[in-house]
């Protein structure tokens, strides 16, 4: 499984941005797909995240201006972002794994991309 993220870059703050994420064939429909990121010193945190059958989660920090979607046809995952703050800043991650059962815990997804810097400002 190949995850390539994409779209990261240095905004303002209450900017708008959209990640991407192109994966191997057949991946994005049928397994758990996250968004995770990780700001210098800190730990890894689950974002958002969206299951084979639609059921999306969210992160309290993020809820109400991020949004998780999926297209099946062009196997990518997105991540659209929106009022961005200066504590959005961190390298953002795309995962998948089969099935988890926390699916904002970074320990339960086995395939990773390498990642794509956002930074607010």
């Amino acid at each position: 499984v190949q995850l390539v993220e994409s779209g990261g870059e240095s905004v303002q703050t209450g900017g708008s941005l959209r990640l991407s994420c192109a994966a191997s064939p057949n991946t994005i429909s049928n397994y758990v797909m996250g968004w995770f990121r990780q700001a210098p010193g800190k730990g890894r945190e689950g974002v958002a995240a969206i299951d084979s059958n639609g059921s999306i989660s969210y992160a309290d920090s993020v809820k109400g201006r991020f949004t998780i979607s999926r297209d099946n046809a062009k196997n990518t995952l997105y991540l659209q972002m929106n009022s961005l703050k200066p504590e959005d800043t961190a390298m953002y991650y795309c995962a998948t794994s089969y099935s988890c059962v926390d699916v904002l815990s970074s320990n339960e997804y086995i395939y990773w991309g390498q990642g794509t810097q956002v930074t607010v400002s």
